[in-house]
C-alpha cells in the first residue's frame, strides 16, 4: 500500500435531531456514511439500563458519533472527519433523512 499525504483539515458537523430510536439512528446513519463514501473500520455501541444509547463508528477518515437523551426527545450527533466531500455528501443526505432541531456555533463543513 502507497502512503498519501493528507493535509491535515478535519470538518466538523455537530447537530441536534428529534429522533432518539436506537435502530432508525444506527440504520439510517450507517446508510447515510456508506452513501457518502466513509470507509467504516468499526462500530460500537451501548443501550443504557433505563435510557439512553451511544454509538460510535470508527471510520478511516475519523469518527461519528451519536448520543441520545430520551427524556428530552432529542440525539446529539457529530461526525468529524479529513475528507471535505465525504463530508458535505454526509451533512446533504443527513438533511434529507433527519429533522434538525440546533446546529452548533462551531460547525465547519
Amino acid at each position: 500500500m502507497e502512503y498519501k499525504y493528507i493535509e491535515p483539515s478535519i470538518y466538523n458537523y455537530q447537530v441536534w435531531v428529534d429522533e432518539t430510536e436506537p435502530k432508525i439512528l444506527h440504520s439510517k446513519l450507517q446508510t447515510i456514511l456508506e452513501a457518502s463514501g466513509y470507509t467504516i473500520l468499526n462500530q460500537i455501541a451501548h443501550n443504557f439500563p433505563i435510557q439512553g444509547y451511544t454509538c460510535l463508528w470508527l471510520l478511516a477518515e475519523s469518527h461519528l458519533a451519536v448520543h441520545t437523551f430520551p427524556e428530552s426527545n432529542r440525539s446529539y450527533i457529530e461526525l468529524s472527519g479529513c475528507n471535505k466531500e465525504m463530508n458535505r455528501s454526509f451533512v446533504a443526505l443527513f438533511q434529507e433523512e433527519f429533522v434538525i432541531i440546533e446546529r452548533q456555533e462551531d460547525e465547519k463543513v
